[in-house]
């Protein structure tokens, strides 16, 4: 903990961050930086890399994970929840309005010219990311080959996402060294970090797992009760329960999992809709991944029947979020 920093000071701050991070994770991740290391000096730069290696390898987004993590090195749980909350709260409420406008009004001219003229500005967005990303990740010959592979797999031959990620992981791991060109000198594992974590040991890891599996699967059952196991809004919980675990590499692969189920597989949006999403969540604060706010949201209002649309895409946004 850092004893110099109030919780008063970190929660403004979190507040703050939370209007203003826009420009996806990498530019999140630089806001963070700037400010918790260079500005306020919270946290030192080897603690930083270490905190944002770890958050890297976890599924989900990294920077509402480093966030998070970060906010919890500061105050311990009430950090860690006013950081982890706070970064996407205004996000959440803003492609809320967004998305209900999108189906309430994007049929109207005006409405639909614009998001046609949002889409090749986040196709050359996306276009960049996969770039800048491929040139720092693809630095062997065996890694081009794997990520060829990979692209082959899940655009001709429609394979599921999560086979293609557990696939690649277990031959990364089997070939090691010698497929990811690193040497133990670049290992995150090198970085140390000044902080030292306070366990409550198994038992304490095993209730929190359990009250956190409670809360993550009680709006699932009760809409089976109410709506039926075959309801749509119970397909959406299911599938953004999967999305959570799954969904290696940032939001960016999260993204290519929630498009491949929601437009190829399920068919409940189509690929320019999918499109007019990410240029909703491109231009609003917050993670990158809020788009799949979006996704269930019009999912929900345009496949649920018997319920009100405005209701049933307010619940489904709710599923994602």
């Amino acid at each position: 903990m850092t004893p110099g920093v109030s919780f008063r000071e970190a929660f403004l701050y979190w507040f703050r961050l939370g209007f203003i991070s826009f420009g996806g994770p990498t530019g999140q991740i630089a806001m963070m930086h700037k400010e918790i290391v260079e500005n306020k000096k919270w946290m030192p730069e080897d603690q930083f890399l270490h905190a944002l290696h770890f958050c890297m390898l976890l599924p989900g987004p990294e920077a509402q994970q480093l966030a998070t993590h970060i906010g919890w090195t500061l105050k311990r749980t009430p950090g860690a929840i006013a950081a982890g909350v706070l970064f996407v709260l205004p996000s959440v409420f803003i492609l809320w309005v967004l998305s209900w406008v999108y189906t309430a009004f994007g049929t109207i001219p005006a409405v639909a010219a614009l998001f046609y003229g949002l889409k090749p500005a986040v196709a050359a967005i996306v276009a960049e990311a996969v770039i800048r990303i491929g040139k720092k990740s693809l630095r062997s010959g065996s890694l081009v080959i794997l990520a060829a592979s990979s692209f082959i797999a899940i655009y001709f031959l429609n394979v599921s996402f999560p086979f293609i990620v557990f696939s690649a992981g277990i031959i990364g791991y089997v070939l090691n060294h010698r497929l990811s060109g690193l040497s133990t000198a670049t290992s995150p594992a090198t970085f140390e970090t000044a902080h030292t974590s306070e366990s409550g040991g198994w038992g304490r890891a095993m209730r929190i797992a359990a009250f956190g599996l409670i809360l993550w699967f009680s709006p699932i059952i009760l809409l089976g009760l109410w709506q039926g196991w075959d309801s749509i809004l119970v397909r959406i919980g299911i599938l953004f329960s999967k999305a959570a675990v799954v969904t290696f590499g940032g939001a960016y692969e999260v993204l290519g999992y929630i498009g491949q189920q929601a437009v190829n597989h399920y068919g409940w949006l189509r690929p320019e809709q999918m499109m007019d999403g990410l240029a909703l969540a491109e231009t609003t604060p917050g993670p990158l991944i809020m788009v799949n706010q979006f996704v269930a949201y019009v999912a929900a209002y345009l496949h649920t029947p018997g319920i009100t649309p405005g209701l049933a895409g307010a619940i489904g946004g709710l599923l994602a979020t």
